[in-house]
């Protein structure tokens, strides 16, 4: 491990690591007004959603590196406290990436990315059209983190108005595949939210997980069994007793499956058959427990996989 104390470096290290270490980070697409009634259009990835009731979002026009100057967000949201923050799709991250360009005060953004100015129904700022998620917001506060180069500015807004692109909605949810969203990584990197770079992790609600504590210690000694893997198993609420285990284990044992046909299935992600074809193993029985295991929590079956698991322990 790097041990590094901000203090003992120079400011644009301490922003490299937290630029490259503090990913991915979405990307509030912000439109202002200036006093003068010039349109503003700029990202910022320091941003995220604090709150529904009311519902709040917070981003950083921060100071400009070189010379610790303010950007044009920023006194624009001084001068009006209004601008609309809209999310970034993979379909228009590079007139995005035009947009963050330090233009003069005078120069309208829009014009120079070829996004499409549309009239906000609240607040004087336009939104981007081709931003599939808007909002529509007022400045509560704009709190100052420090006055030299690269020093944060965080403005607290309230969305007072959404606006939804109506294709990327699955009843009152936002489907990650159809928003497409983009996210800022360190240097001139970037990542999309779609695709294989989305999965689900069930969240325990109101259920109450045994922890990984009450794992056995040799399930927790696996060298099979990721890290992921037992946290999934501390997530049930109650491990399977004795009996359950047996009778699970006399169900498989009906199976007339060869130990020899455990990489047929195992090429088909079927997990029963591949136990059932583990249980009839002598000398490497344990890791094709375990390797079933690990195939039938990909499948979020749980609770098949602890009773796999009761039975590779009482086994071993």
């Amino acid at each position: 491990m790097r041990h590094i104390e901000p203090k003992d470096v120079e400011v644009r290290e301490v922003f490299s690591y937290l630029l490259g270490g503090v990913v991915p980070r979405p990307i509030a697409l912000v439109s202002t007004l200036s006093a003068d009634g010039i349109k503003n259009l700029s990202p910022f990835s320091f941003f995220n959603a604090f709150g529904a009731n009311p519902p709040m979002v917070a981003f950083a026009p921060s100071r400009r590196g070189r010379d610790g100057t303010n950007k044009d967000t920023y006194h624009n949201l001084i001068a009006t406290k209004e601008c609309v923050v809209q999310m970034v799709s993979y379909d228009m991250v590079e007139q995005v990436s035009l947009a963050s360009t330090e233009y003069d005060v005078s120069i309208d953004e829009f014009t120079k990315s070829g996004l499409t100015p549309v009239a906000s129904d609240i607040v004087k700022p336009p939104r981007v059209a081709e931003s599939l998620f808007q909002m529509e917001c007022k400045m509560q506060q704009m709190i100052e983190l420090g006055n030299g180069p690269s020093s944060g500015n965080l403005a607290i807004c309230e969305v007072v108005k959404f606006h939804i692109a109506e294709k990327i909605c699955d009843g009152d949810r936002i489907d990650p595949q159809k928003i497409d969203l983009v996210a800022r990584m360190g240097a001139d990197f970037y990542c999309r939210a779609s695709g294989e770079a989305v999965f689900e992790v069930e969240k325990p609600g109101l259920k109450i997980g045994v922890g990984y504590d009450q794992i056995p210690d040799v399930i927790k000694e696996s060298k099979i069994l990721s890290a992921n893997n037992l946290g999934q198993l501390g997530g049930i609420e109650t491990i399977p007793d004795d009996d359950e285990v047996e009778a699970f284990r006399a169900e498989l044992c009906k199976s007339k499956i060869e130990p020899t046909e455990f990489d047929e299935y195992a090429s088909k992600d079927d997990y029963k058959s591949m136990l059932a074809a583990a249980l009839s193993e002598n000398e490497s029985m344990y890791e094709k427990i375990e390797q079933s295991v690990k195939v039938a929590l990909a499948e979020k079956d749980l609770d098949f996989a602890w009773k796999a698991l009761l039975i590779r322990t009482d086994n071993s």
